[in-house]
């Protein structure tokens, strides 16, 4: 789903792969900002040679049912 106004504020919702849900919003007029470094370290351990951020891989008896 996409929407804008005509003043340009814009919002999309994308339901991808595997169910990863994306929402974007989008706002017009805005000057780049200076962003601060996290003040504390990743919860979950990365690859340093991974390519790519590795998908969810936590099990839950209710999102995964296979009531199909």
């Amino acid at each position: 789903m996409y929407a804008e106004t005509k003043d340009g504020f814009a919002v999309s919702l994308i339901v991808a792969d595997k169910g990863q849900v994306h929402f974007d919003v989008l706002s017009p007029c805005v000057r780049p900002s200076a962003v601060a470094d996290s003040a504390s370290r990743a919860t979950a351990p990365l690859d340093p040679a991974a390519e790519f951020i590795p998908r969810p891989n936590i099990h839950s008896d209710f999102w995964s049912a296979d009531t199909g």
